[in-house]
């Protein structure tokens, strides 16, 4: 393989015919250049596997290490391992730019991702080099900034929150190997661990809880909670039914969309995970429903779909501005209802109304999908039919969640068992008969 080093400030002195000089025992005599003591002294030349020549240069006494980096690059070019030395200069933030082009069209998925490289990412990793952020112990110190308190200039993450960044960050980094920026991807490093998330189980709220959120929201507000409750609604799902979406004749709500934010506009767009579904629905509930249409009538929105340029919709929604009787504002100047609006308002203020204690990470509407899962396991429904309920692509993550609300089988694992080996107790009658 083709390559040398080169002493920029020493050359094979020549005689005056032009021949080498070599000394008594046959060792080349040095002379000085007119380079000497200027700059770098070797120079490694060696060819990357396009046949292009490249170069790194090494200060004075440092001919080993000259050498051993020449052999690397050799066998690295060979076993198709060589990286360029300068393609890791290129910063992290602005590789990222590169890798996004790859990702995701969907504006909201792409909205996510550079929200979470804005505020969890870039801080730290954004403006250093690919090669430096290629680090473990860079990795390290960006984990530790993400738990630290915001008190000592931390953001106090949840392991979650932390887990997604990490996988994000990985992501990328996995990329920068695959383009040869980097060698290799640091967060698959022995010593670093992934963060876990928290182990917290779920606590459903108890059914007089539901009902006293239920009954302290405006009158418009009241239907989100039968329908977070009574059918496993997500938050912007629950904004985005009509009630066109029943089918009373077969007991079913068919949820096939929600809102999103896509920075100030919102758009229609599928549920999560782009998975529509049916959830049946109680008699109960479908009265709730009818009832709420009766009080407050429905509102034509008309939203693009999926993006801010799609293609118009028109839905009739069951909860919307009009018969909040908000105006509209600078903001929002829709007739759909604000999540963050709602989240961050109308729903801790109905707890405090309630004479409730608001705990944001246990008290969000996500609570009352919670509770429509554990009524849902408790009167015998499968993990997969509530996965499906619920709009979860695999019930093995369904199962993850909720696996501690699954009623015990015991009993009707001894009844099945005292079928085969009858029990003592209940065969004596039977000998006393005889």
């Amino acid at each position: 393989m083709k390559g040398h080093v080169q002493d920029r400030w020493t050359r094979h002195k020549r005689d005056d015919a032009g021949n080498f000089v070599y000394t008594n025992k046959g060792r080349p005599v040095r002379e000085k250049t007119a380079l000497y003591g200027v700059g770098l002294r070797y120079k490694v030349h060696y060819y990357d596997p396009d046949g292009k020549e490249r170069n790194q240069s090494f200060p004075d006494k440092a001919k080993t290490k000259a050498d051993n980096f020449l052999t690397k690059m050799q066998h690295d070019v060979l076993s198709d391992d060589y990286v360029d030395p300068k393609a890791g200069d290129e910063l992290f933030r602005t590789y990222t730019k590169q890798w996004m082009k790859g990702q995701s069209a969907d504006a909201s998925t792409r909205q996510t991702v550079e929200s979470r490289l804005k505020n969890g990412v870039y801080p730290m990793l954004g403006d250093k080099s690919l090669r430096v952020a290629g680090r473990v112990d860079t990795i390290r110190d960006w984990m530790e900034w993400m738990e630290r308190p915001v008190s000592e200039g931390g953001k106090c993450y949840l392991a979650s929150y932390r887990a997604q960044l990490f996988d994000l960050v990985s992501a990328i980094l996995n990329s920068a190997c695959d383009d040869k920026k980097i060698k290799k991807n640091p967060c698959a490093a022995k010593s670093i661990k992934r963060p876990k998330k928290d182990g917290r189980k779920i606590v459903p709220w108890p059914e007089e809880r539901v009902h006293a959120v239920k009954n302290a929201l405006p009158g418009p507000y009241k239907i989100a909670v039968p329908l977070g409750a009574g059918a496993g609604l997500r938050q912007m799902e629950i904004f985005g039914f009509s009630p066109d979406d029943v089918d009373r004749k077969r007991s079913v709500l068919n949820i096939q969309r929600q809102i999103r934010w896509i920075g100030r506009v919102p758009v229609f767009a599928p549920p999560k995970g782009g998975k529509t579904r049916e959830v049946p629905a109680g008699a109960g509930l479908l009265d709730e429903i009818e009832a709420h249409q009766a009080e407050f009538e429905p509102v034509e929105v008309t939203l693009p779909w999926l993006e801010p340029k799609g293609r118009p919709e028109t839905v009739r929604l069951l909860i919307n501005r009009q018969r909040l009787r908000l105006a509209r504002t600078a903001t929002n100047p829709f007739d759909v209802v604000s999540g963050a609006a709602f989240a961050t308002r109308a729903w801790p203020k109905a707890f405090a109304d309630a004479g409730l204690v608001y705990v944001p990470r246990i008290d969000s509407m996500h609570g009352l999908r919670h509770f429509f899962a554990s009524i849902m396991l408790a009167n015998g429904v499968s993990i997969k039919e509530l996965a499906e309920y619920l709009g979860h692509h695999d019930p093995g993550f369904t199962l993850r969640i909720y696996t501690h609300l699954v009623p015990s089988s015991h009993t009707r694992a001894r009844a099945a068992c005292d079928m085969i080996f009858t029990p003592a107790a209940a065969s004596e009658p039977e000998a006393l008969a005889a």
